[in-house]
């Protein structure tokens, strides 16, 4: 099987994809093939879900094969342990993201992974703690405030951290709690104007990158805030 989802990413190549990458931030140890992402999501749509085929995927060393391996992999099949290998492994943004926007947070291990993450300090396993709040904020539509509250106080404690892909998940997590409804928009924009006040540059940062997100009416909207 994952000889035959290897020809199929290798039958889908386009040219120009791969040199096109570096200038979207993506930089991979893996093989690229150069396949854009909607095309990889198709290739996932003739295979179906197959843990055990996401597995053989993430370790083929291929960049694509990586992003096949998210569509694929089964939420329910999971374990703490294999997110860990998997987050462990993550070089690139969009790597990070995939694996958190479209496989981890629909597992029922998603909320245990965000504080775990959060405290290790390598960039790209860090940024997957807010990649993944935020994909639970958009996706986890049953979700009461209570989870979203409890994890400002996370957002809050590493605002600090300078580095950019960091520094952007943070934001765009705390961005995603605040437009899930008007008290979280609420306690979101307290906390967004007070890290704008800082005096750590990155924090700043966030603060006022969430403040200003927060206050588009696009946001309010969706927060139902009308």
């Amino acid at each position: 099987m994952l000889a035959e989802a290897l020809r199929l990413l290798e039958q889908a190549a386009e040219p120009g994809v791969a040199d096109g990458m570096p200038r979207f931030g993506i930089a991979t140890a893996d093989r690229v093939i150069g396949i854009k992402v909607g095309t990889v999501r198709g290739v996932a749509k003739t295979l179906g879900r197959d843990q055990a085929l996401a597995e053989q995927l993430w370790d083929a060393g291929v960049y694509e094969a990586r992003l096949l391996a998210c569509f694929v992999g089964e939420p329910k099949a999971l374990t703490a342990e294999g997110m860990d290998r998997w987050a462990a492994g993550f070089d690139n943004w969009a790597t990070c993201d995939t694996a958190c926007f479209d496989l981890f947070d629909k597992s029922p291990l998603a909320w245990g992974a965000v504080p775990r993450w959060a405290e290790d300090e390598r960039e790209f396993v860090r940024r997957a703690a807010f990649a993944l709040l935020a994909g639970l904020a958009l996706h986890a539509k049953k979700l009461g405030d209570a989870p979203f509250l409890e994890a400002l106080p996370l957002i809050e404690a590493h605002a600090g951290d300078p580095r950019n892909f960091v520094k952007k998940g943070v934001s765009w997590a705390l961005r995603g709690i605040g437009m899930r409804n008007p008290a979280l928009h609420a306690a979101a924009g307290e906390m967004a104007e007070r890290l704008s006040a800082s005096p750590l540059s990155a924090t700043r940062w966030i603060g006022r990158d969430a403040a200003r997100d927060l206050a588009r009416p696009a946001a309010r909207r969706k927060a139902g805030l009308g």
